[in-house]
């Protein structure tokens, strides 16, 4: 059969040399490694020749097909016997090159025996600019040689052609670059001339192809549509679809059953700080901003992540400095406005949040708002609340018999404005007009700000006292037999029209509204707390949580446990359920021992309580509050002034003024057992107040009970108070045997049904009783001692009908021992 190709005519070689002309060589490339290239070959044959590549390589295997390289043997990896040299011109777009034969480069290649073709099979590639021509010769066994060509997109084909003595076929090479030089000639383009082969047709055997690894997708498209392919992948889609939406339910289901997350506020005792006696960083004797932030690895030494400041506002520090002369400033004795932005910085470095005072009931004298309304300056006229006094004999009569806190009338003449002006407080603290709607939008812009300086919380102190009656009636006395005029202490009155009046609820709501704006940022709810003592009303207190719809703070500030008269194991019980009883359903409680405003517990109770009464705090429910300096016992100092025993420097180490300042003095003087009542030296001790604390706030933080469970009381006597928490589905019971009066015995078996004979001491304020084992039967504890039992149970107090009305939960869960998760629907 003989078959002929309409073609461009191959090159005239030099027999002696195997050189091509000059202008026919082609720029080498680097060689590529062999079997990348005989692998890019076989995807290039096969795509030409339509062929499966399963074809192709059983061709190359058997040598119908091979893959050329330098060296194969070939009499000439371009000779095609019968084929005459023939140069050539084509024109390109505006440029013309001359392509010499030679430039015809095998892309299949063939084998050669004695300058005969061996292959049945020849295509080849012609390369030129922006283009390649391959040409089928013949296009498939047993037909005529083809003048057909196939015009191909250029695309990167690997080649490899060197610039020695002749042009060598080393195989494919990507991206080839080929310089073709301009001719002046613009002749018309010749035909080649035909070129004829004599072509012996060879039959491909039909071959039964199975997978193997790395087949192209062609292959992979061919046994994909086989029944046992397609029915094993339709099997595992649908198993991933069924998977998907199994874990999508579940992932719902947990989530609808999970119980709320314990938000910070919850989840940390508080630390309070008085600011001016903490740390001073500038050596004046005045502690400020940069002495907290200087300390803050003390408070996560503690185990603690919330810190509450006391007030830094610019003040003539007047009531030590609750009266503040800018809201938006910071006194200058604290540092500036930077400090504070940096210690806010330092503070969320170390992931803790920081709660800050506010006393939106009255401002200092010096105000620039008094300044203003005294003078009826415009809308300031009414900031304040005046009225016209009488004067007789040369002095002033107030409008009425209303008294401050700290005693006398709480009305106070002005000679600017000759009206007199109120105040609930000292007379140097006018108090704001609450019922101006300017002046509550005044307020509502100042948590505006520090929320936008980044505080997490606000703390409004004295909040009763923001509204008084409009009518100005007396009020009525304690003693109704006592004579008017003779009265001039707070305590002689009851304050029916000073305090807690209607109204009063909707400004705090209006302060919680503004605060949620700022909580709307996922991780950043912003905590509002109301610091008010209302002592005997219980009930009173109880307003500030809100209501089941609408929320006022998050908690009031309990000061049971501080406003106790004497010390014992009921009383400890009288303050604890009067909360718990109190509280309203679903809201969450919180305990102090200590304030800015009261004695110290060492000094309120005697120090060999003090590590019992942090016992009781920080494992009865909720949040406690820790005053700075009670984690290591300090007590009062002497001095003169009733507010400023508490607020002694605190305690650092055994130097000079306690590691306070290192200036020469400070602005008080410290209490004289700092050597030994110190941070430094009881971190030192195993058995310190210092290790207590700590061990007891890890405790709180590790074991879930602690956390959020229930709260039972077991017992009280004069002597000591026992109660435990539990969680529902966790057999583990922790239960607390506190001694507030002398050495006392209790049987506890005798009173709680089921309880087991033996326990463990988790905790003791006795160090070295810690890990015994004790019988329950019999459970002595010394004056001042507290116990932390841990014991098993299947029967867990709170479902004992004896101890219903006993139990209290703020935020329920219970817990799967299976799946190791808390859950709501118990």
């Amino acid at each position: 059969m003989r078959g002929s190709f309409e073609g461009p005519a191959l090159a005239q070689r030099d027999s002696q040399s195997g050189l091509l002309p000059q202008d026919a060589r082609i720029r080498g490339k680097e060689r590529i490694p062999n079997r990348v290239y005989r692998e890019q070959w076989q995807l290039l044959a096969s795509e030409i020749l339509n062929w499966p590549l399963s074809v192709v390589k059983l061709c190359v295997s058997r040598s119908i097909l091979s893959c050329p390289r330098a060296g194969s043997g070939c009499s000439s990896p371009l000779h095609v016997p019968g084929c005459e040299s023939q140069d050539r011109e084509e024109k390109y777009g505006e440029s013309k090159s001359k392509h010499n034969c030679a430039q015809l480069v095998p892309a299949i290649g063939f084998t050669s025996q004695e300058d005969r073709p061996f292959s049945k099979h020849f295509v080849i590639l012609l390369k030129m600019p922006n283009m390649q021509k391959i040409v089928l010769w013949p296009e498939s066994p047993g037909q005529e040689l083809s003048s057909k060509t196939v015009e191909v997109k250029a695309r990167s084909l690997p080649m490899e052609l060197s610039e020695k003595g002749g042009v060598q076929n080393n195989g494919f090479v990507q991206n080839e670059d080929f310089e073709d030089k301009e001719t002046a000639t613009s002749s018309q383009e010749e035909m080649p001339k035909t070129c004829s082969v004599d072509v012996d047709p060879l039959a491909v055997e039909e071959i039964v192809l199975k997978p193997y690894a790395g087949m192209p997708k062609e292959v992979l498209l061919q046994f994909s549509s086989q029944a046992r392919y397609r029915v094993t992948r339709e099997i595992l889609f649908w198993l991933v679809i069924a998977g998907s939406v199994v874990l999508v339910c579940a992932t719902i289901a947990i989530i609808a059953l999970s119980p709320k997350c314990l938000d910070w506020w919850q989840a940390s005792p508080i630390y309070q700080i008085y600011p001016r006696s903490f740390r001073d960083s500038n050596m004046d004797g005045n502690g400020d901003l940069k002495g907290i932030q200087e300390k803050l690895d003390h408070i996560t030494y503690l185990n603690i992540k919330t810190i509450w400041i006391t007030s830094f506002f610019k003040s003539p520090l007047k009531d030590l400095g609750y009266g503040a002369e800018d809201f938006y400033d910071i006194d200058p004795i604290f540092g500036s406005m930077t400090d504070f932005e940096n210690l806010i910085a330092a503070i969320h470095d170390k992931g803790l949040k920081v709660i800050m005072d506010f006393i939106p009931n009255h401002t200092s004298d010096k105000h620039r708002w008094f300044q203003l309304s005294r003078n009826r300056t415009g809308k300031y006229t009414d900031y304040y609340i005046w009225q016209d006094c009488r004067q007789a004999a040369g002095s002033v009569i107030p409008p009425n018999n209303w008294v401050s806190v700290f005693g006398n009338s709480s009305w106070q003449f002005d000679d600017v404005r000759k009206q007199c002006y109120f105040h609930q407080f000292g007379k140097e603290q006018p108090d704001l007009n609450f019922r101006n709607p300017a002046v509550q939008q005044e307020i509502l812009d100042i948590i505006k700000f520090w929320l936008g300086k980044g505080v997490d919380g606000l703390s409004f102190g004295t909040v009763k006292f923001l509204l008084e009656a409009t009518h100005l009636r007396d009020e009525p006395p304690v003693n109704k037999s006592q004579n008017g005029e003779s009265i001039t202490a707070y305590s002689q009155l009851y304050h029916d029209y000073t305090t807690t009046q209607v109204g009063l609820h909707d400004i705090i709501r209006s302060f919680r509204h503004t605060m949620n704006e700022f909580s709307r940022e996922p991780g950043r709810y912003r905590f509002m707390g109301s610091d008010d003592d209302e002592k005997e009303d219980i009930e009173a207190t109880m307003m500030y949580y809100g209501t089941t719809f609408i929320q006022e703070a998050d908690f009031p500030f309990n000061f049971n446990l501080i406003n106790m008269k004497n010390l014992s194991g009921n009383s400890i019980f009288e303050a604890v359920n009067s909360w718990m009883r109190n509280m309203p359903a679903g809201k969450w409680p919180n305990w102090a021992v200590g304030s800015p405003n009261v004695a110290r517990i060492s000094t309120r109770i005697g120090k060999e309580y003090i590590n019992v009464m942090n016992m009781l705090l920080l494992t009865l429910p909720g949040t406690p509050v820790t005053y700075y300096g009670e984690e290591i016992g300090m007590e009062n100092i002497a001095s003169e002034t009733a507010t400023l025993p508490e607020k002694s420097p605190m305690q650092w180490d055994g130097k000079i003024n306690a590691g306070f300042t290192e200036g020469n003095s400070s602005w008080l003087p410290v209490n004289s057992d700092y050597q030994s009542v110190n941070v430094e030296i009881q971190s030192t001790w195993s058995n310190s107040t210092l290790s207590l604390y700590r061990a007891l706030t890890l405790l709180r933080n590790d074991e879930l009970p602690m956390n959020r469970g229930w709260m039972c009381h077991i017992w009280n006597d004069s002597n000591v108070f026992v109660y435990v928490r539990e969680l529902d589905g966790l057999d583990r019971v922790f239960m607390m045997v506190l001694n507030f009066g002398q050495e006392s015995t209790t049987d506890l078996q005798a009173i709680v049904p089921n309880l087991p004979s033996e326990a463990v001491i988790r905790l003791s304020t006795h160090f070295s009783n810690a890990g015994k084992v004790v019988n329950t039967k019999l459970i002595k504890t010394e004056m001042g001692e507290g116990l932390v039992l841990e014991y098993t149970t299947a029967k867990p107090v709170h479902t004992m009908e004896a101890f219903q009305g006993k139990c209290f939960v703020a935020e329920k869960a219970c817990y799967s021992k299976a799946l190791n998760l808390l859950y709501v629907n118990c």
